[in-house]
Protein backbone atom coordinates (compact mmCIF):
# COMPACT_ATOMS: atom_id res chain seq x y z
CA UNK A 1 0.00 0.00 0.00
CA UNK A 2 1.50 3.35 -0.95
CA UNK A 3 0.84 5.98 1.58
CA UNK A 4 -0.15 9.28 -0.45
CA UNK A 5 -1.51 11.11 2.35
CA UNK A 6 0.92 13.82 3.71
CA UNK A 7 0.67 13.34 7.74
CA UNK A 8 1.71 9.67 6.74
CA UNK A 9 4.40 10.48 4.81
CA UNK A 10 5.16 13.03 7.56
CA UNK A 11 5.31 10.96 10.34
CA UNK A 12 7.48 8.59 7.96
CA UNK A 13 9.81 11.36 7.58
CA UNK A 14 9.77 12.14 11.52
CA UNK A 15 10.80 8.35 12.50
CA UNK A 16 13.22 8.02 9.72
CA UNK A 17 14.81 11.15 11.20
CA UNK A 18 14.80 10.01 14.78
CA UNK A 19 16.46 6.61 13.60
CA UNK A 20 19.14 9.08 12.26
CA UNK A 21 19.63 10.85 15.37
CA UNK A 22 19.63 7.88 18.13
CA UNK A 23 22.64 6.65 14.94
CA UNK A 24 24.51 9.75 15.35
CA UNK A 25 24.53 9.70 18.92
CA UNK A 26 25.30 6.31 19.58
CA UNK A 27 28.24 7.80 16.61
CA UNK A 28 29.40 10.06 18.92
CA UNK A 29 29.41 7.76 21.95
CA UNK A 30 31.44 5.16 20.34
CA UNK A 31 33.80 8.33 19.29
CA UNK A 32 34.69 9.23 23.05
CA UNK A 33 35.00 5.60 24.24
CA UNK A 34 37.77 4.71 21.52
CA UNK A 35 39.61 8.47 22.52
CA UNK A 36 38.90 10.13 19.37
CA UNK A 37 37.48 13.04 20.51
CA UNK A 38 39.13 16.34 20.76
CA UNK A 39 36.64 18.48 22.31
CA UNK A 40 35.76 20.76 19.11
CA UNK A 41 38.23 19.65 16.55
CA UNK A 42 35.90 16.02 15.70
CA UNK A 43 33.04 16.72 14.37
CA UNK A 44 30.33 14.30 13.07
CA UNK A 45 26.43 14.70 11.11
CA UNK A 46 23.95 12.93 9.42
CA UNK A 47 21.86 13.87 6.39
CA UNK A 48 18.34 14.23 7.69
CA UNK A 49 15.80 12.72 4.82
CA UNK A 50 13.49 14.83 3.07
CA UNK A 51 14.20 17.51 0.46
CA UNK A 52 15.64 20.65 2.98
CA UNK A 53 19.02 19.74 2.94
CA UNK A 54 19.30 19.68 6.26
CA UNK A 55 21.91 17.89 8.74
CA UNK A 56 22.56 17.24 12.35
CA UNK A 57 25.58 17.90 13.93
CA UNK A 58 26.82 18.57 17.73
CA UNK A 59 25.82 21.29 19.75
CA UNK A 60 28.66 23.58 21.03
CA UNK A 61 28.66 22.76 25.23
CA UNK A 62 28.25 18.97 25.52
CA UNK A 63 30.91 16.50 25.47
CA UNK A 64 30.81 13.35 23.18
CA UNK A 65 30.15 11.08 25.77
CA UNK A 66 27.35 13.11 26.67
CA UNK A 67 25.45 13.48 23.19
CA UNK A 68 21.88 12.49 23.19
CA UNK A 69 19.45 12.12 19.98
CA UNK A 70 17.52 15.33 21.38
CA UNK A 71 20.38 17.05 21.79
CA UNK A 72 21.41 17.02 17.96
CA UNK A 73 21.22 20.84 15.90
CA UNK A 74 19.24 20.44 12.84
CA UNK A 75 20.95 23.01 10.60
CA UNK A 76 20.33 23.88 6.92
CA UNK A 77 22.89 24.56 3.96
CA UNK A 78 23.44 27.86 5.16
CA UNK A 79 24.14 27.22 8.79
CA UNK A 80 21.06 28.81 10.34
CA UNK A 81 19.98 26.30 12.73
CA UNK A 82 16.53 24.70 11.71
CA UNK A 83 15.67 22.74 15.53
CA UNK A 84 17.80 22.90 18.54
CA UNK A 85 17.42 20.27 21.75
CA UNK A 86 18.60 22.93 23.87
CA UNK A 87 21.97 24.43 22.99
CA UNK A 88 21.55 26.56 19.79
CA UNK A 89 25.38 27.08 18.89
CA UNK A 90 27.89 24.87 16.47
CA UNK A 91 30.81 25.58 15.31
CA UNK A 92 31.69 26.94 12.43
CA UNK A 93 34.53 25.34 11.12
CA UNK A 94 32.45 21.81 11.72
CA UNK A 95 29.48 23.58 9.71
CA UNK A 96 31.74 24.64 6.88
CA UNK A 97 33.40 21.00 6.51
CA UNK A 98 30.27 19.02 6.73
CA UNK A 99 27.33 21.21 4.90
CA UNK A 100 30.32 20.95 1.76
CA UNK A 101 30.80 17.26 1.80
CA UNK A 102 26.80 16.85 2.39
CA UNK A 103 26.31 19.40 -0.24
CA UNK A 104 28.55 18.02 -2.74
CA UNK A 105 28.16 14.10 -2.57
CA UNK A 106 23.87 13.81 -1.89
CA UNK A 107 24.66 10.15 -1.63
CA UNK A 108 26.55 10.91 1.82
CA UNK A 109 24.63 9.89 4.36
CA UNK A 110 27.00 10.69 7.19
CA UNK A 111 30.31 12.62 7.54
CA UNK A 112 32.86 11.78 9.98
CA UNK A 113 36.06 14.01 10.45
CA UNK A 114 38.34 12.70 13.19
CA UNK A 115 42.00 13.43 14.03
CA UNK A 116 42.84 9.97 16.03
CA UNK A 117 46.16 9.39 16.42
CA UNK A 118 46.84 6.84 13.61
CA UNK A 119 44.99 9.16 10.75
CA UNK A 120 46.89 11.77 11.57
CA UNK A 121 50.25 9.62 12.09
CA UNK A 122 49.67 7.95 8.22
CA UNK A 123 48.40 11.93 6.91
CA UNK A 124 51.86 13.11 7.74
CA UNK A 125 53.61 10.85 5.95
CA UNK A 126 54.42 12.09 1.90
CA UNK A 127 52.17 9.25 0.78
CA UNK A 128 50.24 9.41 3.80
Amino acid sequence: MTKNHPDEMQADLRKAEWKIRTELAAAYRLVALFGWDDLVFTHLSARVPGPEHHFLINPYGLLFHEMTASSLVKVDQNGEVVEAGGLRRVNPAGFTIHSAVHMGREDAGAVMHLHAADGVAVSAHRDG
